[in-house]
């Protein structure tokens, strides 16, 4: 069960960072809907590794393939099959911690959980397998493409930089200008530089993805325990190395007394709207029409090319070596990563509203 995802549109993620490949069954496509190859490969190139000196120089091309669901470059309403192969293992980089537990890592955890774990740089628990997740989300934009419903993100924040602009004084057209991903030149160019420089002294640093999700229709989300923002929040905090999630005014929100905070409504022409947006286009679980905007912290990257105490699996004590090849901060190749989650979720709670109007 903890290998699926959604309800309707239904992904289930498959692989090891080391095995043969990666990828993603795709169950609740509906059928007929045109498959961009070369968008879908492009969204996969804007995640995989070896970027700029600021990923992690491991080079694998991640290119896709189709195994089933597909026929004549259109979805047949099967199952779709994505298989994208593994092709730049260094195995050997991991020898070292065959039996040891690596600090802020899931060794242990996994270990004790099932008495097995592949140390093969991470396993099930590396960020390689959201190879195949970027690759559903793209099948997913392409379903919302037919709605108007578009998902972007952007770097916000790395480490103490952290971008004073809100998304509507930014130009998204430019996320993808710069390798931070950051649409402010001069903030990029800082984030860069302090990157390069984490890079340069052997150690990482976290930083904020910001996503945004425009032209939502109003009545996505289930009341109670099938809130559109749970959903959100549920797939962002399944992202590798995530540890924070917030929606709209956020934690900041607790600043402002509810004369400031709440969100008046006003008439449109034929629409009803509200003059501010604190909720993040959210309200009671369910879509209010409004951009849905939120934020992801991402913790520093967990391996450092540093020498680290920590135990064995037998409790001894031991000393990790920094070893592999490992982005300084995962950041910069999150950002096709949030948009493909939250793409995958507004495909599910879009097409899970269709049904409701069906049985209705």
């Amino acid at each position: 069960m903890s290998n699926s995802f959604g309800n309707i549109f239904k992904i289930t993620s498959f692989g090891e960072s080391h095995g043969p490949g990666v990828g993603v069954v795709i169950d609740g496509c509906p059928a007929g809907i045109s498959l961009d190859q070369t968008f879908i490969q492009s969204e996969l190139d804007r995640r995989k590794p070896g970027q700029s000196r600021i990923t992690t120089q491991r080079n694998e091309g991640d290119e896709f393939e189709f195994f089933s669901g597909v026929f004549e470059g259109k979805s047949t309403g099967a199952p779709i099959t994505i298989l994208i192969k593994n092709q730049d293992q260094k195995s050997k980089d991991y020898d070292h911690i065959k039996e040891v537990y690596r600090p802020s890592h899931a060794d242990f955890t996994y270990q004790e959980k099932y008495g097995i774990r592949d140390y093969r740089g991470g396993g099930r628990s590396s960020a390689r397998i959201t190879a195949g997740w970027v690759a559903a989300g793209a099948v997913a934009k392409l379903i919302l493409d037919q709605t108007g419903v578009k998902c972007q993100a952007y770097v916000s924040q790395v480490g103490e930089l952290k971008l004073q602009k809100n998304y509507e004084e930014l130009d998204l057209g430019k996320i993808d200008s710069n390798e931070v991903r950051c649409p402010d030149e001069e903030m990029a160019k800082e984030m860069f530089e302090l990157i390069d420089q984490t890079r340069k002294d052997r150690d990482t640093i976290g930083g904020v993805v910001t996503g945004v999700i425009s032209n939502v229709p109003v009545g996505l989300g289930e009341p109670l325990f099938g809130k559109l923002n749970a959903a959100l929040g549920h797939a962002m905090l399944s992202i590798n190395a995530v540890k924070g999630f917030e929606l709209g005014s956020g934690f900041e929100g607790v600043k402002m007394k509810g004369s400031a905070h709440n969100d008046a409504f006003v008439k449109s022409g034929e629409k009803v709207e509200t003059k501010t947006n604190h909720s993040g286009g959210i309200q009671g679980g369910i879509s209010n029409g409004q951009d849905i905007y939120f934020n992801v912290a991402f913790k520093p990257v967990a391996t450092i090319m540093q020498d680290q105490s920590s135990v064995d699996k037998d409790g001894n004590e031991v000393t990790v070596k920094g070893k592999g090849r490992h982005d300084p901060c995962v950041v910069p190749r999150a950002v096709p990563i949030v948009e493909a989650m939250s793409a995958l979720v507004m495909a599910d709670f879009y097409l899970l509203a269709q049904t409701n109007k069906l049985r209705g």
